[in-house]
């Protein structure tokens, strides 16, 4: 659906989230949709000379990566990269994310995102299914030997080598290789891997294509109701204006003047959008941390002074419960959202009280690239809200029993998304696109409801997805590694609440006679079968597991179990 049939659809009183817009914020604001290189060069245009990016002390220009850019474009188009081939990036939060990332777009490629802390089958997986030829990665060395794995496991063209030590600033550059000699990777000899800076010395400009703005831009890999990964395709478009829709939210950003502050990892739909693109839409120095280290995120914070700070709700809730963050100087923070995952009003609160920064809750799904709804940046901001919808979104709540009614303010539905930043589909998957996109509408599979002033609020999830610290874990995949255990007769893995991750991956687990489990034997047996988030903190064993009245196993049984354990203070059995 067009954003003009979205605007026509959302026309009269079913948009009451208008009269509580923040000043400065127009729901009918134009939305242009863009190449995401094109918002690169132009940002280079005007803010050539600023601070594009600062890496542990080291910083570059918007020009001096612009320039990399381009080389590294040319050197991609070089390896046979073209319009729609697929390139996975398996880097953490890096400067060379910057450069690959735009280089591909500019060579025409489709960026696959992938986590360097998954295990090697799902990244396998994600490789087959994209048909990516093409992986950067980077010379640590367990995420680099995983990809020379994949290398000789998959389809896999060519894989290219970041190197750590030379985007760190001197003398740690000379050091690093040194010192922390057993943490870089020793590439084997094999013509399919080439360093990075060997892409960078290729010859001739950057590729010059004729693209269009809807053209695919990026296969992120997600999950649904059954945990069966799939890649929601989005455009230049749908990350383009999403970035906009952030952008015009934020009122009071001065494009060319911030500085934000980068530790979510890029590899994330959320960073992507709302830590990358909007930065380098705004013209904003990214200070970027290669991982979340509490001591060395409030010193950052201090020593750079950023004004913008997007993470998730395990961040927040850390720096708030820090013992010795009076020490540290947070008071250059001015806007703060939260995202991933549902952010308690308390680790609000606290935190904008410690820090005198206005910290708010957004919503937002990979489908949409993702940001859909946010509380006001100068407004009201409501308890346990996840706020309004931006620019040029409508949201409605739809019963979810004939998934096309539109319920009224206060009635509890599911919640539907209509606008320019909502995906054309999944990758190759026909079925399940019918199934989350019907009658113009991005069914999320959330259950929720919206007030009278047009604040939405989520009251459970359809989907069965545990998010962690802001990641999404799907439950059918630990289960399917757990029941390879052979002491393990059944098992369900849940998701209950964590006041530190929001939620925590929980096995239940009943057990073949006359065996025997403990959580450590567990993490030791899955420890090449899961990422680390996926891995189970708790692990319950039950004589059995209860189950519907169809005989199913019920994750909801245990978890309403769970609530009523909390709520007494007592302890599993």
């Amino acid at each position: 659906m067009t954003q003009a049939e979205s605007a026509q659809r959302a026309d009269g009183p079913t948009r009451p989230w208008l009269k509580g817009y923040a000043d400065g914020v127009d729901w009918h604001t134009p939305l242009a949709p863009r190449l995401m290189h094109g918002v690169f060069d132009d940002t280079v245009a005007r803010f050539g000379g600023r601070p594009c990016c600062d890496f542990l002390g080291r910083e570059w220009t918007y020009a001096e990566v612009a320039a990399q850019i381009d080389r590294a474009a040319a050197g991609l188009a070089g390896l046979g990269v073209a319009k729609g081939t697929r390139v996975a990036l398996m880097l953490p939060n890096i400067p060379q994310f910057i450069v690959a990332l735009f280089a591909v777009f500019k060579a025409g490629g489709v960026v696959v995102n992938c986590n360097p802390l998954s295990a090697d089958r799902e990244i396998a997986y994600q490789i087959d299914d994209s048909g990516a030829e093409v992986m950067i990665t980077v010379d640590l060395a367990p995420v680099c030997d995983k990809a020379v794995r994949l290398l000789k496991q998959t389809a896999l063209r060519h894989l290219v080598v970041c190197s750590l030590a030379e985007a760190l600033p001197f003398p740690k550059s000379v050091l690093y290789p040194v010192v922390r000699r057993k943490d870089v990777a020793v590439l084997p000899k094999d013509g399919r891997i080439l360093r990075f800076r060997r892409l960078l010395d290729a010859a001739g400009p950057a590729p010059s294509l004729p693209m269009d703005p809807q053209d695919l831009a990026v296969l992120q890999y997600t999950g649904g109701t059954t945990g069966v990964p799939k890649a929601a395709m989005l455009t230049h478009a749908n990350l383009c204006i999403n970035a906009q829709q952030s952008m015009h939210w934020f009122v009071g950003m001065v494009p060319g003047q911030e500085r934000l502050l980068a530790v979510i990892p890029f590899f994330h739909i959320f960073a992507l959008t709302v830590a990358l693109n909007l930065a380098v839409m705004a013209g904003a120095e990214i200070v970027m941390l290669p991982r979340f280290e509490l001591t060395q995120v409030l010193e950052t914070i201090q020593r750079k002074r950023p004004t913008l700070f997007p993470a998730v709700p395990t961040i927040f809730t850390a720096i708030n419960h820090c013992p010795d963050r009076d020490r540290y100087d947070l008071a250059s923070i001015r806007l703060c959202i939260s995202g991933g995952a549902p952010l308690p009003m308390e680790v609000k609160e606290t935190f904008e009280r410690l820090t005198g920064a206005v910290l708010f809750e957004g919503y937002g799904l990979t489908e949409a690239a993702p940001v859909v709804t946010c509380n006001p940046v100068a407004g009201l901001n409501k308890a346990g809200s996840i706020g309004q919808p931006v620019p040029g979104t409508h949201v409605e709540i739809v019963s979810a029993d004939d998934g096309t009614t539109v319920l009224a303010p206060g009635e509890t539905g599911e919640v539907c998304v209509t606008g320019p930043q909502v995906m054309p589909g999944y990758w190759r998957q026909t079925e399940e696109t019918a199934a989350t996109l019907r009658n113009g509408r991005l069914h999320t599979g959330d259950l929720g409801y919206q007030d009278e002033d047009g604040y939405f609020y989520i009251v459970d999830r359809i989907k069965d997805i545990i998010i962690c610290s802001g990641y999404n874990v799907y439950p059918r995949q630990v289960e399917e590694a757990i029941y390879q255990h052979p002491a393990v007769a059944e098992c369900v893995v849940a998701g209950p609440p964590d006041d530190y991750r929001g939620q925590t991956v929980k096995a239940y687990v009943a057990l073949r006679p006359g065996q025997t489990l403990t959580l450590e034997a567990l993490k030791d047996f899955l420890a090449d079968k899961l990422s680390t988030i996926e891995q189970p903190k708790m692990l319950e064993i039950r004589d059995s597991l209860p189950r519907t009245l169809v005989g199913k196993l019920s994750r909801k049984l245990l978890l309403d179990e769970e609530e009523a354990r909390r709520k007494a203070g007592t302890q599993p059995p």
